[in-house]
């Protein structure tokens, strides 16, 4: 294992930087690639003229076919006014290319997207003197570890966290290897994809020794105010929490004056930087957008108004000329404070959990555990899932605050069982808002059981009766 991760004078400059003032991020690489009019032929170019199938729409491509193309987008957004500019890597995951079959250049396309930036960024602050920033860029992949693509077998799942840990290590190495200051995964819509990429990070920069300041950015799907998979805002932060990332905040899916109820929620709770990117307002009947850069800058300038953000910009249909009208709104306005939040156990499901002193003891659902309760036992073992999620749901509607769940048993594959069974639970909303205990003797099965838990749960228990060593 590495030495204790140092501080990099990148991000000391970045920290002093937005202390002082409300950084702003880029706009929509998308838009401005539409704006290109590219064909078939275009996407391609000459490297992948004769690619066996079609790859116009893979934007993360014209990293490698259209590089200058790309490298302008980003200095336009630097001159527009932003401190930092994402790479154009959204999907360039393995995962994510395999749809064009190009998962052997995921690597490549990470390290030449962050040097594209890169030389944007130089090329923007010799002209100005300004210290610009690079973020390398991870999207959400097209795969949920949270939730099954099969209607008809809720506790399928298309990907798994390993594979999405190895992914995310192929790309984030590409990035920082390029030349990425700090690493941004954005438009989350599923935490557990998230908690996946936060892993590799983390892996990486142990190896490294140093630390890599990261953005995380959740995406409210629609007007109930939760992600795709289910969680609110308050949940979605005590998941994530644990990365103690340099900002945490929302971007996509909604516009401002949408977005910034949620924005509030996080920033009320958050002991970090927030940043929030809307699109420009909700897509028309053509998917277009239609807020003019002066009507959104106006709602991100009172969002900086009311301290509620330390990072703004734009996401889809929004330019350098929404990146300039922001810029200039939030201009002067101070950074929102960074609130102290008492140091309580915060955890979550679907909704958050904080143990709060008025909460005399919780309540802990035990009758998901095979060595407490024998009925659910033979549930279980019996491979009778249906009556075993019953249980679990009269658990919570009968008050318990956390489920335990347990597979210990002589007759089970645990680990089997306890990915089994915590699939299952996460296409049940009423049973999956609470916390989950994940409780076994077994190092194994505890593992197995994390690698489905999009919330934060309480782990029981790690025995270390046998020595440390074993626990490993």
């Amino acid at each position: 294992m590495a030495g204790p991760k140092t501080i990099s004078p990148t991000e000391q400059t970045l920290r002093r930087l937005a202390a002082e003032r409300i950084l702003v991020l880029d706009g929509a690489m998308g838009t401005m690639i539409q704006e290109l009019k590219l064909d078939e032929e275009g996407y391609r170019g000459a490297r992948f003229d004769a690619w066996n199938r079609e790859v116009r729409g893979n934007n993360d491509l014209l990293i490698l076919t259209q590089p200058v193309a790309i490298r302008d987008i980003h200095l336009a957004y630097y001159r527009a006014g932003a401190d930092i500019v994402s790479t154009n890597t959204f999907s360039s995951t393995a995962i994510a290319q395999a749809d064009y079959g190009m998962s052997d250049i995921a690597y490549e396309l990470n390290f030449e997207g962050a040097r594209l930036a890169r030389a944007a960024a130089d090329m923007a602050q010799q002209e100005d003197g300004r210290p610009r920033f690079v973020a390398g860029a991870i999207g959400p992949t097209n795969r949920t570890a949270s939730i099954s693509p099969d209607v008809s077998n809720p506790g399928f799942r298309a990907t798994t966290f390993d594979q999405l840990r190895t992914a995310y290590a192929e790309q984030i190495k590409g990035l920082l290897e390029g030349g990425a200051d700090l690493l941004l995964i954005e438009t989350i819509f599923d935490t557990l994809n998230a908690k996946a990429a936060i892993y590799a990070i983390a892996e990486i920069t142990e190896e490294r020794g140093v630390r890599v300041p990261v953005m995380i950015s959740g995406t409210i799907t629609d007007r109930s105010g939760r992600l795709l998979s289910g969680q609110t805002p308050a949940a979605f932060w005590n998941s994530v929490r644990h990365a103690t990332p340099f900002s945490v905040g929302l971007n996509c899916a909604l516009g401002a004056k949408e977005m910034r109820a949620h924005i509030a929620d996080i920033a009320r709770i958050a002991d970090t930087l927030v940043c929030a990117y809307p699109n420009a307002g909700l897509p028309n009947e053509f998917g277009h957008y239609d807020e003019s850069p002066e009507f959104m800058a106006e709602l991100l300038g009172e969002f900086a108004s009311a301290g509620l953000v330390n990072v703004v910009g734009g996401c889809c249909g929004t330019t350098p000329d929404h990146i300039h009208a922001i810029t200039r709104a939030i201009e002067g306005k101070a950074p929102r404070t960074i609130p102290e939040v008492p140091p309580l156990l915060r955890l979550s499901g679907l909704e958050g959990f904080t143990l709060t002193p008025e909460i005399p003891f919780v309540n802990v659902g035990e009758r998901t555990n095979v060595t407490g309760s024998a009925r659910f036992r033979k549930l279980v073992t019996a491979g009778d899932y249906t009556a075993a999620l019953a249980v679990a749901r009269d658990q919570v509607e009968n008050g318990a605050q956390i489920i335990d769940v347990n597979m210990d048993e002589g007759l089970l594959d645990s680990e089997k069982a306890m990915v089994n069974f915590l699939n299952l639970i996460a296409a049940e909303p009423d049973i999956a808002r609470v916390p989950v205990m994940v409780d076994s003797s077994k190092f194994s099965v505890i593992e197995a059981g994390l690698k489905c838990v999009q919330g934060k749960p309480v782990v029981n228990s790690i025995s270390m009766k046998e020595g440390e060593g074993r626990v490993h």
